[in-house]
């Protein structure tokens, strides 16, 4: 009798998440006991995660405590970038994964005083597709979109979109300059994730952001 991969593969999927998914609850749980609010900031490469982020560790630097957990497939570039601006940033390295999950974040949580922290910001890999099957045991799920993406974005990775909590539309500034049809964006954001609060900002004019820095505090 021939069988096939199929079954298999989803099976083997199926229990990847479940363990996942068992990870994630005691995060959460973590968190929870230490009050603490955690942010997973997904994006496709180049969207501004980072940028953004720095700009959050810059202006709430003394009136909220921040870290941030990075993920990449390689380097430690980005957690250097981001603790020039006094806050603790730590690397997941995730080789040839393309994604961050329960158990990589939990690995790196003793390396952080969790009780005194009011946000844990964790930068998923750069990457629509994969990060959106991965509970991290976050608050809140943002998924960012750049204004140099094009507008279908939302429509060709539904599921990602589909899991925000948010959506921020970033690089306001060039908006004009590349073209960006706000409008479509938006029809295209809420056909993905109907009534999904959309926050737009640029990471260097500062537009929009005191409504993204109420959301990361939960305001």
């Amino acid at each position: 009798m021939t069988t096939t991969t199929a079954p298999r593969i989803v099976t083997v999927r199926q229990n990847i998440l479940k363990a996942n998914d068992h990870v994630a609850a005691e995060n959460r749980l973590l968190f929870a006991q230490h009050g603490l609010r955690v942010l997973n900031l997904a994006s496709s490469p180049g969207a501004g995660k980072t940028a953004l982020l720095e700009r959050t560790l810059q202006d709430l630097s003394g009136t909220t405590r921040l870290a941030v957990a990075v993920g990449d497939l390689a380097t430690e570039n980005d957690a250097v970038r981001l603790r020039k601006h006094g806050a603790q940033a730590e690397q997941i390295v995730t080789g040839t994964v393309c994604h961050l999950d329960a158990g990589m974040v939990q690995a790196v949580l003793p390396r952080f005083d969790l009780p005194n922290l009011d946000v844990l910001l964790l930068e998923n890999v750069g990457n629509l597709v994969c990060p959106a099957s991965y509970d991290l045991g976050e608050t809140a799920r943002v998924v960012l979109l750049s204004t140099t993406e094009g507008e279908d974005k939302p429509l060709k990775y539904p599921t990602i979109f589909n899991t925000a909590d948010v959506v921020v539309v970033t690089k306001m500034d060039i908006a004009e300059a590349v073209g960006y049809d706000r409008a479509l964006a938006l029809e295209n954001i809420d056909r993905a994730r109907p009534g999904v609060r959309v926050i737009e900002v640029s990471s260097r004019s500062g537009e929009g952001l005191d409504a993204w820095y109420g959301f990361v505090r939960g305001e």
